[in-house]
């Protein structure tokens, strides 16, 4: 058990944390810091936290286990405010949707303290974003990628494992480098696309009246363009050579379609779809375990 949680960030991802911990037990107090102080006031209103921090630095300070919830654009500064504190035996770890940037901003504010820090990105979350929604059963079921640097230390990693694994998180490592490649695939790149579709319709001159005849297909196909526009303008702008290098592979896919279509060869066309029909409905999520390095 640990003794405090202190969250640095007080939204849906650091919040639901903090009531998945409480909810198995594993730590006695959870002290909390936004920048906004409705919103940790509401945290400690909802039973998220039990006491408000006045700074990122006063909610490390006697916490055994520290979260960075903040958006990845906010991480190196949130580093800098907390550096004094990052103690050796402090597990630190983030939520972070891409880790590259993260880890080279621990790198460089960290430095020789990096040691004590476990990157983390649980694939969980939802459209809605705000303390209100948070909830202790969101990564139950759910995989989380650790991202250890080379100097953080094994005891650390292992902890991590075991924190995650304790609220039921299935539990994966990679390198940053694969991650940030093999998330613009499957994540950040549907985002964009989601974005740019959703505008396509909308936009057009009777895109309002298409919409009131759009059914749980296009429901489905365009849930996540309701995702925070803060959030996804830091994703997609922190990865975007990866994501840009999986939006040309998209768009040979998307010709490839269009030249057949424009053909007029309906067996070639339904050749094409086959492929990707066959292989979605065979897919299971979570498989396989890891993607292959590149």
């Amino acid at each position: 058990m640990f003794q405090q949680l202190g969250l640095i960030g007080c939204g849906l991802m650091g919040g639901s944390f903090a009531l998945a911990l409480r909810k198995a037990g594993l730590v006695k107090r959870i002290i909390g810091y936004s920048k906004s102080p409705s919103t940790t006031e509401r945290a400690r209103k909802l039973g998220v936290i039990d006491d408000i921090a006045e700074s990122a630095l006063l909610a490390v300070s006697g916490s055994d286990i520290v979260l960075l919830a903040v958006p990845v654009a906010a991480t190196e500064a949130t580093f800098r405010a907390i550096r004094h504190l990052v103690e050796p035996g402090v597990l630190f770890m983030d939520v972070g949707s891409t880790k590259r940037d993260v880890v080279d901003a621990a790198r460089r504010v960290l430095r020789e303290r990096v040691a004590s820090f476990v990157p983390a990105h649980p694939i969980a979350g939802k459209e809605v974003a705000g303390i209100q929604h948070a909830d202790a059963s969101l990564y139950a079921g759910r995989q989380v990628i650790l991202t250890p640097l080379p100097q953080t230390a094994p005891e650390l990693v292992q902890r991590a494992t075991d924190v995650w694994s304790a609220i039921g998180s299935q539990v994966l490592k990679m390198t940053p480098e694969n991650h940030d490649g093999a998330f613009a695939a499957v994540s950040h790149l549907p985002h964009l696309l989601a974005f740019a579709y959703f505008s396509a319709v909308f936009n057009q001159p009777a895109g309002r009246d298409f919409l009131s005849l759009a059914g749980p297909g296009f429901r489905d196909f365009t849930r996540i363009a309701a995702s925070s526009p803060e959030v996804w303008r830091d994703i997609l702008s922190a990865n975007r050579e990866e994501v840009l290098r999986q939006s040309q592979l998209f768009k040979h896919a998307l010709e490839a379609f269009e030249t057949v279509l424009k053909s007029g060869n309906a067996e070639a066309l339904e050749d094409l779809i086959r492929g990707p029909a066959e292989g979605r409905a065979g897919w299971q999520m979570g498989a396989p375990r890891s993607p292959a390095p590149r």
